[in-house]
């Protein structure tokens, strides 16, 4: 019997696209020489030189046939153009990120950390000459994200970052875009042989079982995934229960909690940074009250629709004060939430799920919808959904029958939580789990502010003051993680310091000069 066939989809209609499948599914032997392969490469890779001129080397191929990868991302995700387009301009730019940091990687402040102490015999006990840097791990194996085509998929943040780490890289494809897979693995490929790099720096598999065989590999050193909490916690448990069990870097998903306060429903501009104490003395103006809370609903449902609702940043659950200014708050998120468009979720799978799950929220006890997520066909688009929008007072929440409230609905849905007082506030963000990010909107004079942030930064790996965090930049201070299950580690899988999962400090002591690895 021959290899299963790996087709490629149009989310939009739930059909096969082309002319014929567009992979094979990767069995353990295609597992196993695509390791070996990433493991023959270390070598080569040591060379830091050829490491940065690899990155530079697929950031050109990319925005070279930019065109052709943007056409077969959109056709397997329906993300949209614009979006798709600016995605691959972020990927294109983290690898020319990364590359940059390789040249600096032994500079003061590189990510080598390299440190050196003389010896000194005087000291007790004596000190000998000690020389500290960073290796790399060795092969890494890397799950593309479903909802990053480009961005968190072959080219994206983990494989960038392994790379400038010295580590070769196994990516299993994501089902819902492979071609879109193959091609980008083909250009990094063509990319290496350009620099003199083994082909098989750069792996592509394809398939469900293809997932735990290549985290099961004895030559893997480590792991990087964006996904389901269910899937990321398989694979975590199955990377510690090796024989030799190896680091697993994962995003398991986040809720994203926004805390409004009163004062930021009731002044406009007042939940960002630059609201001035004299903005909070105005806040008694019905006219600024009516459009603070509009403003604020604007931006609300443009983050929990943006890409149809499939950002892992996408806030979740929102807090909201009970009483007028809630009131005229929940209303105009009603209105936004009717004018956003209908879009299209990333497979027929997710669909199900997200239509499901918004269902049974919303039949819970004392939950009130305020915009219905339903099914809105189209004849260019039968499996379209409209976004929904969930609400319920705090104590409500609180109730164990209520958990799937606090909980990740992945798609175009968000919840409103009224809270009458601060501890009832201060109740809800106790019982949620660890998350990626955490938002407050309050006016910068609030005395509250600092315990506040304080309590977000208790669960959240970035905290926001205003605005909102769907949109995460490619920076030395970025950090995108946070506690379990956001991820199952301290990283940050974006950002600088996303290298350092891939290396491991090593001192070498009384080593001359020449011997040691610059």
């Amino acid at each position: 019997m021959g290899a299963e066939s790996v087709w490629s989809v149009d989310p939009r209609t739930g059909e096969p696209r082309g002319d014929g499948p567009v992979a094979e599914v990767s069995g353990p032997a295609a597992v196993d020489a695509a390791v070996r392969a990433a493991h023959a490469a270390l070598p080569a890779l040591a060379d830091r030189a050829r490491r940065a001129a690899l990155l530079r080397a697929a950031a050109e191929r990319l925005h070279a046939v930019g065109p052709e990868l943007v056409a077969a991302a959109e056709a397997e995700t329906a993300l949209g153009f614009p979006r798709l387009t600016g995605e691959l301009a972020r990927t294109v730019f983290q690898l020319r990120y990364f590359a940059d940091l390789v040249d600096r990687a032994a500079e003061p402040g590189g990510f080598l950390d390299i440190r050196r102490d003389s010896a000194d015999p005087g000291l007790t006990p004596p000190r000998p000459d000690l020389y500290r840097t960073k290796l790399p791990l060795g092969v890494v194996g890397v799950f593309a994200a479903s909802n990053f085509p480009f961005a968190f998929s072959v080219p994206g943040g983990d494989t960038a970052s392994a790379l400038a780490a010295g580590c070769p890289v196994v990516v299993k494809a994501h089902p819902d875009h492979p071609e879109s897979s193959a091609r980008m693995a083909a250009a990094l490929r063509e990319a290496a042989r350009e620099v003199g790099l083994p082909e098989g720096t750069i792996g592509l598999v394809h398939g469900f079982e293809a997932g735990p065989e290549l985290v099961r590999h004895p030559l893997l050193a480590g792991v990087g995934f964006t996904g389901s909490a269910r899937g990321g916690r398989a694979l975590f448990d199955l990377a510690a229960a090796r024989p030799r069990p190896i680091p697993f870097h994962g995003e398991l998903g986040s809720l994203n909690p926004v805390l409004i306060t009163e004062a930021a429903l009731t002044v406009p501009g007042a939940g960002t940074a630059e609201a001035s104490a004299g903005e909070a003395g105005t806040a008694a103006a019905s006219t600024g009250a009516a459009s603070a809370a509009e403003e604020l609903a604007r931006g609300l449902v443009g983050s929990f629709t943006l890409g149809t609702g499939q950002f892992c940043t996408k806030p979740g659950l929102v807090l909201v004060p009970a009483g007028a200014a809630g009131d005229a708050f929940e209303k105009a998120v009603a209105d936004a939430a009717a004018q956003a468009p209908a879009g299209v979720l990333l497979d027929a799978r997710m669909r199900e799920a997200f239509l499901d799950g918004f269902a049974r929220r919303a039949a819970l006890a004392d939950v009130q919808t305020v915009a219905p997520a339903a099914s809105a066909p189209t004849p260019e688009a039968p499996l379209a959904v409209r976004p929904g929008v969930l609400s319920v007072p705090a104590p409500s929440a609180l109730r164990g029958s209520h958990e799937a409230l606090l909980e990740e609905c992945f798609g175009p849905a968000t919840v409103l939580v009224r809270y009458a007082d601060p501890a009832e506030a201060d109740a809800i963000l106790s019982r949620l789990d660890g998350c990626l990010t955490a938002t407050l909107h309050t006016p910068a004079a609030d005395p509250e502010a600092p315990a506040l942030l304080g309590a977000l930064a208790r669960f959240a790996g970035r905290v926001l003051f205003g605005g909102w965090p769907t949109g995460v930049a490619v920076a030395d201070a970025m950090h995108h993680g946070g506690p379990y299950p956001a991820s199952t580690s301290t990283a940050t899988s974006v950002g600088a310091t996303a290298v350092e999962r891939w290396l491991r400090p090593v001192s070498f002591q009384t080593v001359p000069d020449a011997l040691l690895p610059h």
